[in-house]
């Protein structure tokens, strides 16, 4: 019985090792041919795959190799394998992968998978992908959209922001570097907003300088400026100031000095009264017409123009006059005033009125028409008045009493050496054009005279 047990155990051990010998011995078979459970290559799973199978995996997958590239608008376009000539740059590691896994040692697969992992180095034509990406859609002019700035637009008397133009312009140095990147990872898709290949507008709406310009011109806008001339008002407010801005598609901002210096010299001309032709009520009786020389209003532009620029910068509302570099007596029509000296050189007499009424009046002698030196008619303002004065010009030298200049040289003084004024002395034997009185009428008006006062002289 003793002998009859230790056979059955004897059967069953040798049983047991042929079971395990054909348990282990047959994957190790088949694993002479095959590769390894839990083999890769390049992420694709090889397992059980003889190094035929694997290989024509691989020259499939990589046959079938696309980069997708995701352009803006939902567009696609593709670079395949054969475009660029894509290989793997050394086949033999699927061999030594397939060499290294020994078949009597596949067990040990499960317990060093990493082993049996490999990646095979991907070659490409550089060249050829230059070639293909040259020619794809998104670089035909045609379908290229420029980049453009946020910009600011005047609407409803203000400034709003006109959003940017992304476009659809794409940087080619970028986008090569990408795609060779892409290429040689194996990666199937190139999403081109997210690698940032567009070429995009510097400025966006949300940009701090087009936010700052748009608040800066909204500013100026909100400027008013009344200018008064008398009873006569003018206006400058965002309408206008609106025409005297420019912006850059840089959102540059500039007031142009050049067009707010004319509009106010339009306005200025409106105004000035220096050299026009006024109507004037004459001691005769008559109203006459007299044009020419320097009394009059004048607004002074360069200093008004850099003052209105300076309040539309800092948005004020300002009512007030202008600078004047030369004033009048008033605004009205007959801005003479009613204090004037008034000389009619056709009947050679003069007038002096003061607060409307006469001061005194008498014959005059003005310049000698034969020699050419006729007095200028106008109406000036006197420039001051000086005693005791020496007239001097190229052949003479007279003193006076009394020296009121309103014209340059010529002036109303006295004239010791004329015994007689009036008629038509002045014709043959008038003066240098100065405008010669009596002592007693020079002395009159001397004393009851002031610098600024108009003269107006006529024919």
């Amino acid at each position: 019985m003793v002998k009859i047990k230790h056979k059955k155990v004897l059967i069953g051990v040798l049983i047991s090792l042929l079971v395990l010998l054909i348990a282990y011995g047959g994957p190790a078979i088949y694993f002479n041919n095959h590769f390894y459970s839990g083999s890769v290559i390049n992420g694709i799973d090889v397992s059980g795959k003889t190094l035929e199978q694997a290989k024509g995996e691989m020259d499939a997958r990589l046959k079938e190799y696309s980069l997708e590239l995701k352009e803006r608008g939902n567009k696609q376009e593709q670079i395949k394998a054969e475009d660029i000539g894509l290989k793997y740059s050394s086949e033999e590691k699927i061999k030594e992968l397939k060499d290294s896994q020994k078949p009597i040692k596949w067990i040990s697969a499960f317990f060093n998978k990493k082993n049996n992992e490999i990646n095979l180095g991907i070659i490409f034509d550089k060249d050829m992908l230059q070639k293909k990406i040259d020619k794809l859609s998104c670089f035909q002019n045609s379908n290229i959209i420029e980049p453009k700035n946020a910009s600011l637009k005047y609407t409803d008397n203000s400034y709003v922001i006109v959003d940017e133009v992304l476009g659809t312009k794409i940087n080619k140095d970028i986008l090569y570097k990408e795609a060779e990147e892409a290429v040689s990872k194996g990666e199937r898709s190139l999403d081109l907003e997210a690698k940032s290949c567009y070429v995009n507008p510097q400025l966006t709406s949300k940009s701090e300088k087009v936010v700052e310009a748009k608040n800066t011109l909204n500013k100026y806008l909100t400027s008013k400026i009344t200018y008064s001339f008398g009873e006569s008002k003018e206006i400058i407010d965002g309408q206008l100031i609106n025409k005297w801005i420019s912006v850059d598609e840089n959102c540059e901002t500039k007031l142009d000095e050049a067009k707010i210096k004319s509009y106010f010299s339009d306005i200025a001309g409106k105004y000035n009264t220096v050299g026009k032709t006024r109507s004037f009520a004459a001691s005769s009786g008559q109203t006459i017409k007299v044009s020419g020389g320097d009394y009059g209003w004048s607004v002074n532009t360069n200093k008004e123009v850099q003052d209105l620029i300076a309040s539309i910068k800092d948005g004020k509302t300002v009512s007030k006059e202008p600078q004047y570099s030369q004033t009048a007596a008033s605004h009205s029509n007959n801005d003479i005033g009613n204090t004037y000296v008034e000389i009619d050189m056709s009947k050679q007499h003069l007038w002096f009125y003061k607060n409307g009424s006469l001061v005194v009046q008498g014959d005059v002698v003005t310049g000698n028409i034969s020699l050419g030196h006729t007095t200028p008619a106008g109406i000036y303002k006197l420039k001051y008045k000086d005693r005791d004065a020496v007239l001097k010009g190229q052949d003479y030298a007279s003193p006076v009493n009394f020296w009121m200049p309103f014209n340059g040289g010529i002036g109303i003084h006295d004239a010791s050496w004329r015994k007689e004024f009036g008629g038509v002395i002045y014709k043959t034997n008038g003066s240098h054009g100065c405008v010669n009185a009596p002592y007693d009428l020079a002395k009159t008006i001397f004393q009851n005279i002031n610098p600024g006062t108009p003269i107006v002289c006529y024919y």
